[in-house]
């Protein structure tokens, strides 16, 4: 299925189903917003890597918007809805001050594995207590999918970004366990390593040895 959808390029990966907070600031992502919002139909947010726009991104539907400034400036919130790729740029518009796409869209397998699942969350909590971070899952445990958690494991944008391309379910719980498997590791290493820094000077109590 193609489809025109208008475009608003940005450094981000939006994942569908995700809640995103955005301050549009911009004449024409006003204007884009605005109309999108009055019309109810989507927009795209295709990601930019290194200053160039790519092929894939998400569609969003403006839920709300949350305050308008005097000077039009406006805080939206926004939800994440299909992942297409882009087959034509329409970088002019009549009428228009944004640009636009030719789209298809990635059809989406949810076949995941429920225990697969369950491990990795289980994973991303200890990655959590690793770093000392407090993040909450905006689901319940067993109504989680990859998307809900893939900003919670570290990506990087490049990483997040071939994680949307990804088609199915299992294939992305598959990647998330190998980007896991790397750094659970190294960072038990690294707390490893700050506690014996630590000792370093302190009174040991060690037995000795017994010949």
């Amino acid at each position: 299925m193609t489809n025109f959808v208008p475009i608003f390029p940005l450094s981000i990966v939006v994942f569908p189903g995700e809640q995103l907070n955005l301050h549009i600031f911009e004449p024409r992502y006003k204007q884009l917003v605005n109309e999108c919002f009055e019309e109810r139909k989507r927009f795209g947010i295709p990601t930019v890597i290194t200053d160039k726009v790519s092929e894939f991104g998400t569609t969003v539907m403006v839920k709300d918007i949350v305050k308008v400034y005097d000077s039009g400036e406006m805080d939206i919130t926004a939800e994440g809805d299909s992942v297409f790729r882009m087959l034509e740029l329409v970088k002019d518009i009549p009428d228009k001050l944004y640009s636009g796409a030719i789209v298809n869209y990635q059809e989406n397998q949810f076949d995941g594995n429920r225990q697969l699942m369950q491990a990795l969350v289980r994973s991303i909590r200890e990655l959590h207590d690793l770093l000392k971070v407090q993040k909450k899952f905006t689901k319940e445990d067993l109504h989680l999918v990859t998307y809900d958690i893939a900003h919670h494991v570290g990506f990087s944008l490049e990483e997040e970004y071939e994680f949307l391309q990804l088609p199915r379910e299992i294939q992305r719980q598959e990647y998330i366990k190998r980007h896991l498997g790397k750094v659970l590791p190294l960072l038990a290493e690294m707390e490893a390593l700050k506690d014996k820094i630590k000792l370093n000077g302190h009174f040991k109590q060690l037995p000795g040895f017994n010949f």
